[in-house]
């Protein structure tokens, strides 16, 4: 085993795959007389949606955004409970709770999503959707949810913000549900520094948060608003630079996947770990990869391993602190440790590696080196 060194150059945990054609390119809008509500953001929209298999995309400025939107649009409203996961970023969560809807976790699998088994024990009369994720971009148990779906005539928004390009059984992320939502922070598989992208086969849903993400308008006319609305809209400097990206999507998943490729050789020999419970390996779009520790670890002993990463110039992080453990969330929903007992095993022993389409077999080996030397001193 190699010995760690912090006089090497640190490995950053998230780096967006950029190249000069794209600043290029943004050079260009910026000196056209559109930045905004332009043609660029129609062609990104038409990119995205085709590559979920949807009809059609409605741009946003973020991820959450195009949740809240699709939560109204679906109806969604005080008095309704939707079906979700504890374990995700807490915007999965927000997007109810903007709208008084009620939020009913149900406990996730080793696959890091909602355990199918368990959901239709959380269905009552006030159900009206389900709002599964695609967690780190794993597509596993995204038909079971369709079926439960359709079975009990609900709604099913899908979280995809983790997972463009992803599929199961042949069918991408995004088309599962009646809306999905993808999200391009600069840590996602394509950036535009911020933003989100809703895709749908609805006529209504995409009329509607067309509407609402742009002031609640319904024609051209500028002061005249049909609805509640909001400002969601995504700027031509913005899709510009995710234009861009789509154009190498393919290319960036690929490098992607050959990034995990790396960490699965360089971590199989290394006791204690679990590496990324990938539904389709082969077709997973990589988001994030996150290892966890074997459950004879504590969650102290997590930190210490991250701290021990990153007094070596490697960034780590933990993925995800469990929502119904967030303060806010336990004072609006009454909800406690101890609920949800699968999800809090997994995010006391969850770690994210830096993980970027362009790292090198090199810093994943260091990553890897550094990594067990961690664990030696645990054990």
């Amino acid at each position: 085993m190699k010995s760690s060194k912090t006089d090497l150059a640190p490995v950053p945990l998230s780096n967006p795959d950029l190249i000069e054609e794209d600043a290029a390119a943004i050079a260009a809008v910026l000196r056209s007389d559109r930045l905004s509500i332009g043609p660029i953001v129609e062609q990104f929209e038409d990119a995205v949606a085709k590559k979920a298999a949807c009809k059609y995309g409605i741009a946003v400025n973020s991820g959450t955004s195009g949740l809240h939107l699709c939560v109204r649009a679906m109806g969604i409203q005080e008095g309704d409970e939707v079906i979700t996961t504890p374990f995700s970023f807490v915007a999965t969560t927000n997007c109810l709770l903007f709208e008084r809807a009620t939020p009913v976790f149900v406990d996730i699998d080793d696959t890091y999503n909602m355990n199918p088994d368990l959901i239709e024990a959380a269905i009552t009369p006030r159900t009206k959707a389900l709002l599964p994720v695609e967690v780190f971009g794993n597509t596993a148990h995204f038909d079971a949810y369709k079926s439960i779906a359709k079975k009990h005539n609900l709604l099913l928004l899908e979280d995809c913000c983790e997972a463009l390009g992803a599929s199961l059984g042949g069918k991408p992320a995004g088309s599962f549900g009646e809306a999905g939502v993808f999200a391009f922070y600069p840590n996602k598989q394509i950036t535009t520094g911020e933003g989100g992208l809703i895709v749908t086969n609805s006529e209504e849903i995409r009329d509607l948060c067309r509407s609402m993400r742009n002031q609640g308008r319904d024609t051209t006319a500028w002061l005249l608003h049909a609805r509640l609305g909001y400002n969601y809209r995504l700027s031509e400097i913005n899709a510009m630079l995710g234009l861009r990206q789509m154009s190498r999507i393919d290319e960036i998943i690929e490098k992607r996947r050959r990034a995990a490729g790396f960490y699965n050789e360089a971590l199989a020999g290394i006791r204690g770990i679990h590496l990324p419970p990938m539904a389709e390996p082969e077709t997973a779009s990589w988001f994030v990869y996150v290892i966890r520790l074997a459950d004879a670890y504590t969650a102290t002993q997590r930190d210490s391993v991250m701290d021990f990463l990153r007094r070596n110039l490697i960034g780590c992080n933990p993925y995800f602190v469990p929502i119904h453990t967030q303060p806010y969330v336990q004072s609006l929903l009454g909800t406690k440790e101890g609920d949800f007992p699968v999800t809090e095993r997994m995010s006391a022993r969850t770690m994210a590696l830096p993980f970027f389409g362009n790292i090198t077999q090199q810093q994943v080996q260091r990553v890897a080196d550094v990594l067990e030397e961690a664990l030696d001193t645990l054990r």
